[in-house]
């Protein structure tokens, strides 16, 4: 259940500015672009996007697409200022449910304990790793899965 006022919606155009703002805030070296954000609303039959907002304001958003049998988590990200009140939770857990009886992945930075703590805890393991996945920092990336039984 999301935090107080906070409401999970669906992502609009609307929301894609302050989004960018946030990407700024949290990737800073490798923030998605507005036309990323453009083309991924524009795929309506296989992309799942929610924002969490108060009031106006987007405290966080969240990206899945799902192909076939399985989806994958594409984005997550909360402000700073609304972190550890549950909402990367709630967001994650809105794309696990429009994921329904599927394996889903995702890919997080080896050096981001926090969010690799938040998906153990919705059933996800480690299965694989990318080496220098993010670019152009060269970090890599933990593969994580979550089997659809786990849920």
């Amino acid at each position: 259940m999301p935090d107080g006022g906070i409401v999970l919606t669906r992502m609009r155009w609307w929301h894609v500015p302050p989004v960018l703002a946030l990407e700024q805030e949290l990737f800073a070296e490798e923030p998605w672009s507005a036309a990323a954000f453009w083309n991924e609303l524009a795929e309506t039959d296989s992309r799942h996007y929610v924002v969490a907002l108060d009031g106006e304001d987007v405290l966080g958003y969240a990206g899945l697409a799902v192909f076939g049998d399985e989806a994958h988590v594409l984005t997550i990200g909360v402000t700073g200022s609304a972190q550890g009140r549950g909402i990367g939770a709630d967001l994650l857990r809105d794309l696990l449910a429009a994921a329904g009886p599927r394996r889903v992945l995702l890919d997080v930075r080896v050096d981001n304990a926090v969010a690799q703590r938040l998906y153990g805890r919705h059933g996800f393991v480690p299965v694989g790793r990318r080496r220098g996945y993010y670019q152009p920092s060269g970090t890599d990336a933990l593969v994580m899965a979550r089997e659809p039984q786990a849920w």
